[in-house]
């Protein structure tokens, strides 16, 4: 009976294509639209950890101000004797990196590019997880001297030397001559979106004497021994800086320590809290086609009245009839989904390569959805088949 009542069904939906076609289309594109969203949600989350994981492991980056943003102050920058407290004062710390940054246009030959010079230690080059991919780092009489020497973001060297290996050869930063040693290996746009291989690092002392015109730093990066507590070292930094800051013990903090642990579970978080939303709101069309279902079955129910009379009058029972229209909607319901699947994966493919974020095949939203949608027809099919199997024979027969 089960088998028959398939046939039957499947019969009807054939015997009107278009029609069917057009009930499901809801279906269609909420199920499309759900299983996308959450993919594209997943792969710009994958994106987002990677993009932190670039920046290096058990990192602490210690900022002067409280906050970000307008209208937030500014607070005393760091001093050499900072960084020299912080290596000798926290054992937890394995590199330190101070960091100044300036912009500034880089100019070879004919070409210039408006860029971000920073001044720093071969500390940064470990601690950002950065490779050099032709050439060298600094060497430590570099380094003390403070020599025009610089080694340049993938970014930089497209802009200004095209393809060719830009190493040996000389950039002029505002006044004055700077060779280049080194040359990055590419790391793209980070969590923030911008491009981080567009830079140029010089030695601290190059920058704070030839850009800044002062011995203030503006951030210090502090990669964590493995094995130590990155919240524990957190701790004994606050404590540190406080102390040597003046600051009292009732007065707020004019600095703030952040980890890339802690700016990688915001920005995930944020991410999945957005793709549920945009999954929710675009579930509400799921519910849009099941209505639909529900208003063709109904359609379909009174076109063949004269059909159901004859069945319930030659003895067909009345949940014989239900499940006849119930599997109909159910049918419409689930082909949708598995249409919506396919159309899901083909956007999902196209639009990842547009966003720049990976595919991830999610098998559970595909299922989930695709259940959904089979609900979607039980729940909307049952009130036309209830009405169909309750049509009374004689009044069925009489019906034009």
């Amino acid at each position: 009976m089960l088998w028959n009542t398939l046939l039957l069904a499947l019969r009807a939906i054939r015997r009107n294509l278009m029609r069917s076609f057009l009930t499901i289309l809801g279906i269609v594109i909420g199920v499309a639209a759900v299983i996308t969203m959450v993919t594209l949600g997943n792969g710009a989350t994958r994106s987002v950890s990677d993009q932190i994981s670039s920046m290096g492991s058990n990192l602490l980056m210690v900022m002067p101000g409280q906050r970000f943003g307008p209208g937030a102050e500014p607070g005393a920058p760091f001093k050499s004797a900072d960084v020299e407290a912080v290596r000798n004062q926290i054992p937890g710390a394995r590199l330190v990196a101070p960091l100044v940054t300036k912009a500034a246009t880089a100019v070879y030959q004919a070409n210039n590019w408006s860029t971000s010079v920073t001044g720093s230690s071969n500390d940064y080059f470990e601690a950002g997880n950065w490779q050099i991919a032709t050439g060298r780092s600094f060497t430590e009489t570099e380094e003390r001297a403070g020599k025009a020497v610089c080694v340049i973001g993938d970014t930089v060297r497209d802009k200004l030397f095209g393809r060719q290996n830009p190493v040996g050869s000389e950039i002029r930063i505002k006044q004055f001559a700077c060779e280049v040693i080194g040359l990055l290996k590419a790391k793209g746009q980070s969590s923030m979106g911008s491009d981080q291989d567009d830079t140029v690092v010089m030695p601290l002392r190059t920058v704070q004497r030839r850009l800044s015109g002062s011995q203030d730093i503006n951030r210090l990066t502090i990669s964590v021994r493995d094995g130590v507590s990155i919240d524990a070292v957190k701790e004994q930094l606050l404590d540190l800086m406080r102390e040597r800051r003046k600051i009292g013990e009732n007065e707020d903090d004019d600095f703030r320590v952040m980890d890339t642990r802690q700016i990688a579970e915001t920005l995930t978080s944020t991410t999945k809290i957005l793709t549920m939303l945009l999954a929710a709101v675009a579930a509400v069309s799921l519910l849009v086609g099941g209505i639909g279902i529900m208003n063709i079955m109904l359609v379909s129910v009174t076109e063949r009245t004269r059909e159901i009379g004859i069945r319930l009058a030659i003895g067909a029972l009345e949940r014989e009839v239900l499940l006849q229209f119930l599997i109909e909607a159910v049918v419409l319901s689930s082909l949708g989904g598995l249409i919506g699947i396919a159309l899901a994966t083909v956007a999902s493919i196209l639009l990842a390569g547009l966003m720049n974020v990976p595919y991830l095949f999610d098998p559970g939203i595909n299922l989930l959805s695709f259940l959904f949608s089979a609900v979607i027809g039980v729940i909307f099919g049952y009130f036309p088949a209830r009405r169909a199997a309750g049509l009374n024979p004689i009044d069925a027969l009489r019906h034009e």
